[in-house]
């Protein structure tokens, strides 16, 4: 199953309890958050791609326990809760996939790099295995919004389908129609992970705070990780 038109948007998938008291409960641990890209960004719990992206991936999978164990205690039932939701939203059983971390946070700082400037255009294919790939697995992107920014910060999502190169070409980016989802608090957006998109600049006070998962049907299950 993918979302049509690449998107799917699920509005108050959480509810305003349960964004309170993780997004409390993140910034109490802000000790345990890892810093990202010399601090453009911070997680609570280890992320595929940032570890990949700095070198880091054998550190990402040797704290695999040690990541979700922080996340649990930290935000008891956030991972279980991502996972029910996918579930019931796709009609079918969504576990951990095996050895990688599970769902976790990302936290954007109000008035940092990624803020003034919005993320990269990309892919999310680092985390798809070469047969995955190869044979176009579905596979998706799953982000829940504990605390939108004030003002922007939405997710852009371009027409346009990864063809097995993770460059994009700006005229590809300008030219290609997209939409934009804007986040309210605890909304769930689902995208196709094949699909080009970035998060947009945002102002205000408030940090941008999301729990993500990713997912692949491989093996004939839905397998979840962060």
């Amino acid at each position: 199953m993918r979302p049509a038109d690449g998107v799917a948007h699920l509005p108050g998938a959480l509810t305003v309890a349960e964004c309170a008291r993780w997004t409390r409960a993140a910034y109490a641990a802000r000790g345990s958050w890892t810093p990202n890209f010399d601090g453009v960004q911070f997680t609570l719990g280890r992320a595929y791609y940032t570890h990949l992206e700095e070198d880091r991936a054998a550190e990402y999978f040797a704290g695999a326990d040690a990541s979700d164990a922080l996340v649990e205690r930290t935000l008891p039932g956030l991972q279980g809760r991502l996972r029910d939701l996918l579930s019931g939203w796709l009609g079918a059983p969504v576990e951990r996939r095996r050895g990688w971390c599970g769902p976790g946070l990302h936290i954007f700082p109000a008035g940092g790099w990624l803020s003034e400037h919005g993320g990269d255009v990309h892919f999310d294919t680092e985390g798809l295995r070469a047969r995955e790939l190869a044979s176009r697995a579905p596979a998706l992107s799953a982000i829940a919004m504990l605390q939108p920014a004030a003002r922007g910060g939405g997710l852009r999502v371009w027409s346009t389908s990864y063809e097995g190169d993770d460059e994009v070409a700006e005229d590809l980016v300008r030219t290609t129609p997209h939409q934009t989802i804007d986040y309210g608090l605890g909304d769930l957006v689902v995208i196709d992970s094949y699909r080009l998109h970035q998060i947009q600049s945002f102002t205000g006070a408030l940090d941008r705070l999301s729990a993500t998962a990713h997912l692949v049907f491989s093996k004939g299950r839905w397998q979840s990780w962060f």
